[in-house]
């Protein structure tokens, strides 16, 4: 566990990993304090991470698309949006942050500590966002675009060769609804009709609780990908 002092072992490891050396040490001491901790000293709520992580949210989507942007003149809006979600994802953000040990640094309540806080996708995303946002504040624009682009270099290069069709409708949903909620959508057979030579498949397509699509098909793939169509455009006209 990380001490308090600003001036403590853990801070400075930390800024050897980030490649960075922070002028004001506190900003990275917030941008790694998570809510519960606060709460449980009893401490300003202002003090978590939530602020630096608002701010590098807007900085992470900003400097991607311009990194995306420039790499491809010829990317329409949508593929360049695709491209943009696979990076700015949880799961991907939360990857780059167990590599840079941000897990093991963040300040939790006992109570988010004992539910394997440390190892939570939507934690580690929600701290990458954070640092980003406090080195923005410390540093400035270029400090932010240099780690960034120092940290989610190969994701951002994976990009130019990933296959984004634009009838893939079940990564495009995916990609959506892990960026909003951190989930997987789920798919589930509901029934087959018709002789074995001529089945159709009614699929459903679920994100939590909830359907968003239903599709059909003469195989399981196809009516996973009508019902995948169906729910990104549910998706979309909601606001996402």
């Amino acid at each position: 566990m990380p001490q308090e002092s600003s001036g403590s072992d853990w801070v400075e490891r930390l800024q050897v990993g980030l490649h960075y050396r922070f002028r004001d040490s506190t900003l990275l001491e917030r941008a790694l304090t998570h809510r519960s901790h606060v709460y449980e000293q009893g401490s300003d709520p202002r003090w978590s991470y939530e602020r630096l992580e608002f701010l590098g949210d807007a900085l992470l989507g900003l400097l991607v698309s311009d990194w995306l942007y420039r790499d491809d003149e010829a990317a329409a809006e949508g593929l360049l949006s695709r491209r943009r979600q696979s990076v700015v994802r949880a799961s991907t953000l939360a990857a780059v942050a167990t590599r840079l040990g941000l897990g093991e640094a963040i300040r939790l309540g006992r109570g988010e500590e004992q539910t394997g806080g440390r190892g939570k996708s939507s934690i580690l995303a929600d701290a990458f966002e954070s640092v980003l946002g406090a080195i923005y504040l410390d540093g400035g624009i270029r400090s932010a675009r240099a780690f960034l682009r120092r940290e989610l270099a190969s994701d951002l290069r994976m990009t130019r060769g990933a296959a984004w069709t634009s009838d893939d409708f079940k990564t495009q949903l995916q990609e959506a609804v892990q960026a909003r909620l951190q989930q997987i959508p789920r798919y589930r057979i509901v029934s087959t009709m018709g002789p074995d030579h001529a089945l159709v498949f009614a699929v459903e397509v679920r994100v939590g609780d909830r359907i968003l699509g239903k599709g059909r098909g003469t195989n399981r793939k196809r009516a996973e990908q009508e019902a995948a169509g169906e729910a990104l455009r549910r998706w979309m006209a909601e606001g996402d």
